[in-house]
């Protein structure tokens, strides 16, 4: 019987005691091969400049020495988007950088100290977020719908979003209920959506229209441009407003700049 292909992984850390204990954790879980264990910026950018690494996931910790502050998220920032870049993994002793590291994209987010269960757990989120096979087929969202389910295709998907303790998806055909949380969804379907707030993914295909008045921005994601029920209005987090603008004029042709 073949084993199971093993994740290559980057580990980041300057603390030695840490940094050793994390591939120990890492090499016992049977899932993964540390194929690297560096402890500065400089070194962990040497590693993802070079083509032969093949790492599939980074974990790396917020605060480096010898760095700026909050190295660790600079380096995701820096290569996260690239083609054919790893995933990554914060793991560092503060969860003060949770929704900046989500917003980033991470897969995951571990707080010290570390735990074997823990790992194994971020592991498998790993495991579940890598591309799948072009020839798969795209996966179906099941939501509630009263005492009922109701089967998505992605392509009907306008916006999720986050209220309290719960998670909507909003559809031509209605709003429902959903299980996982926006992290989640965001980790499973990530490519086909933007994260506009932090209690808002959008589908940037279905967006019509984007309006700024004063400091606030939003958009409207749906069928067709205007409110009348069609779609639903969705805030723009301020620090990410210029990112989605330039994200939605990227491919699009007409506007010489924004006013």
């Amino acid at each position: 019987m073949t084993e199971p292909e093993k994740l290559r992984v980057l580990v980041v850390e300057d603390e030695y005691p840490a940094r050793n204990y994390l591939v120990e954790l890492l090499d016992a879980s049977g899932q993964a091969e540390v194929v690297g264990a560096v402890a500065s910026r400089a070194e962990a950018e040497l590693a993802l400049t070079d083509d032969r690494a093949q790492m599939d996931v980074v974990f790396v910790d917020v605060e480096l020495a010898h760095s700026s502050d909050q190295a660790g998220l600079s380096i995701v920032r820096t290569f996260s988007g690239r083609p054919g870049a790893p995933l990554f993994v914060l793991a560092t002793a503060s969860s003060e950088h949770a929704v900046a590291a989500y917003d980033l994209g991470v897969v995951d987010y571990l707080v010290k100290p570390f735990s074997e269960e823990r790992v194994e757990s971020c592991l498998g989120r790993v495991k579940m977020r890598r591309v799948l096979p072009t020839s798969r087929p795209a996966p179906r969202i099941v939501a509630r719908k009263g005492k009922g389910l109701v089967f998505l295709h992605r392509d009907e998907v306008w916006a999720f979003e986050a209220a309290g303790r719960l998670t909507f998806v909003h559809t031509p055909h209605g709003r429902y209920d959903l299980d996982l949380s926006l992290s989640a969804i965001e980790s499973s379907l990530g490519r086909s959506l933007t994260r506009v707030h932090r209690n808002w993914l959008v589908a940037g295909a279905h967006v019509k229209e984007l309006v700024r008045d004063g400091g606030e921005t939003r958009i409207f994601v749906g069928a067709r441009v205007g409110s009348d029920g069609a779609g639903v209005w969705a805030p723009v987090a301020r620090e990410r407003s210029a990112q989605v603008r330039d994200a939605l004029l990227e491919n699009a042709t007409g506007l010489r700049r924004m006013p």
